[in-house]
């Protein structure tokens, strides 16, 4: 299979290494297209007012894989990548592993999701992995699983336009209880902006988000009959799958399927009939 290998970490970091090294000892062809530096939390962001630079990166990798560093962001590397670089269209985009968790809301932000997304949307099976921890450094659970994965969906490939959002405790590998189907909760933080001063007496401002709360939500916009059977089908899958933020405290890996489509169907009937009253 041909892989193309991509992150938000930038080229040198741990987590890459490990995916697109393990990959490539799976017997698949791996390029790697990746930011130049860490470029985390850049969401889908594509670079339109400068040239892309690109560098082909050797002794980082094992041998046969072949990495290339961007100076954009990780939506540029996969654009790049499938539109300029390789010959050809890979059989799955991988993205990761991302050194900290993509959980619930964080996707909205997470460059290591849309560099993935980026594969969706070209009609490429793509999957985004994370380590849910800034601290711990062992990645090869994450990268086992990854092959697991990839190899899984070669023999039963996946027809439809969503990536894999998938999380990996940061636990040693016999402690990690499986992995579950989940759906996307959500992270809440709680944003401190503080104030500096640079050695030229100019004031500038750095973001420090804690996680403030964390759990799930539902859409709640019950307007009638014609909304029941709706709500039921969402209340059925809410109880049969654990959200991601849940499955991970348990110690599962999480594997939570997303489309680039952000229709919130549930709203369409209420939206409808508020649009009719006030607007026409």
């Amino acid at each position: 299979m041909n892989i193309l290998v991509s992150n938000d970490d930038g080229v040198f970091a741990l987590g890459i290494r490990a995916l697109a090294n393990a990959l490539a000892a799976d017997g698949h062809q791996v390029t790697v297209v990746c930011p130049d530096r860490e470029r985390s939390a850049t969401g889908h962001g594509l670079t339109l007012h400068r040239p892309l630079r690109v560098n082909q990166i050797e002794d980082v990798f094992a041998s046969g894989v072949t990495a290339w560093a961007c100076s954009g962001t990780p939506s540029d590397c996969v654009k790049l990548a499938l539109d300029a670089i390789l010959p050809a269209a890979p059989d799955f985009v991988v993205s990761g592993i991302n050194h900290g968790a993509n959980l619930g809301t964080d996707v909205l932000y997470s460059g290591t999701v849309s560099a993935a997304m980026e594969g969706v949307l070209e009609g490429i099976s793509a999957i985004a992995i994370s380590l849910t921890s800034f601290a711990c450094k062992e990645f090869q659970p994450a990268a086992d699983f990854a092959v697991k994965l990839v190899s899984q969906l070669e023999k039963n490939p996946l027809d439809l336009p969503v990536l894999l959002n998938v999380n990996v405790p940061p636990v040693p590998a016999d402690a990690i209880k499986g992995a579950v189907i989940a759906r996307q909760g959500i992270r809440r933080y709680f944003d401190q902006f503080e104030k500096r001063v640079d050695p030229r007496g100019k004031i500038y401002y750095w973001l420090a988000g804690e996680v403030m709360e964390e759990g799930e939500v539902e859409l709640d916009v019950s307007s009638g009959d014609d909304q029941a059977d709706l709500d039921k089908a969402l209340s059925a899958l809410s109880n049969q799958f654990m959200t991601d933020v849940k499955a991970i405290k348990a110690n599962y890996i999480t594997v939570t399927p997303l489309q680039s489509n952000l229709t919130a169907y549930a709203a369409l009937n209420f939206i409808e009939a508020w649009q009719a009253v006030n607007l026409v």
